[in-house]
């Protein structure tokens, strides 16, 4: 959209160049344009593409047009992705794509300390604002392996260059990446988990709303109904701990289906206190009639 920044227009058309292409490859149709992205920026990507070898040359056997379609390779094909990507969220949208299409997916990440970034960066031919390096140092998100299952093939380096360790550790990610290649409709169970912790609390809580009310309600009623002021406190007990067994059954999901509540954001937990409602009447009613 024109509203966005420019760079973030800029990743996200070479995220769509980058779809086109792993589309070719897996299908081996021919390479086309996204719709919406300028001419100029799928040239830049078609250019790269042809200077790495990635695509067959014009009038080749497998050609098609100008665009053309992927190249064979001999061995496996790697698409390096050098880029800061600070945000898990911006990694995310390249895993995506690697799950659509059942490929390999992994991350390295190079731990520099900043003060190390900030010499380099002086040493370049356009070097940026220090304050620009210092702010990215402050905002950007390292993998985290056991809180981000897809985040699993990622490797963190933190010496400031390069050893024949840290590369058997790169050529050990790289294989260990492609024996186990992103599936499609992998089912994420710890996100699942989560979302039924996440709806199994929103609803304990608006139950124990409505349940308050109802509490009110019944003390209320049983006050009409001139239930004598020494037995008030009795019901009051009795009525608390029935809301207190309740809320705990909710809790471990003997009142509700957390599965319908992930699929349903917006349920209605009114539904889950009509039992409650039931039973705060009956302790209500031996008390009135007494």
């Amino acid at each position: 959209p024109p509203q966005l920044p420019r760079w973030k227009r800029s990743r996200r058309e070479l995220l769509q160049c980058l779809e086109r292409f792993l589309r070719a490859l897996v299908t081996g149709e021919p390479l086309s344009a996204p719709p919406g992205t300028g001419p100029a920026g799928w040239e830049r990507f078609l250019a790269c593409c042809r200077q790495q070898g990635l695509l067959c040359p014009e009038g080749s056997h497998g050609g098609a047009g100008r665009n053309g379609t992927p190249a064979a390779t001999a061995g496996p094909l790697y698409l390096l992705l050098d880029d800061n990507f600070y945000y898990q969220s911006m990694r995310y949208e390249v895993y995506q794509l690697a799950r659509k299409y059942s490929l390999s997916f992994c991350q390295l990440f190079l731990e520099c300390p900043l003060e190390c970034c900030l010499q380099r960066n002086r040493l370049r031919s356009q070097p940026v604002p220090d304050q620009t390096i210092c702010l990215m140092a402050r905002k950007i998100e390292m993998p985290d392996l056991k809180k981000n299952a897809w985040e699993r093939n990622s490797l963190i380096l933190k010496s400031s260059d390069c050893t024949l360790e840290d590369e058997y550790q790169i050529i050990s990610l790289l294989a260990t990446a492609l024996e186990n290649p992103e599936k499609q409709h992998e089912e994420n169970t710890e996100e699942k988990e989560v979302d039924r912790a996440i709806c199994a609390a929103s609803t304990v809580h608006q139950a124990d709303r409505l349940c308050r009310r109802i509490i009110s309600q019944a003390m209320q009623d049983a006050k009409d109904k001139n239930v004598p002021p020494s037995e008030m406190k009795s019901l009051a007990e009795d009525l608390n701990k029935l809301k207190a067994e309740f809320l705990e059954g909710l809790r471990r999901g003997n009142h509700f289906n957390p599965q319908i509540c992930v699929q349903n954001q917006h349920s209605d937990p009114a539904t889950s206190v009509t039992s409650f409602q039931h039973e705060a009447t009956n302790v209500v009613n031996k008390y009135i009639l007494k």
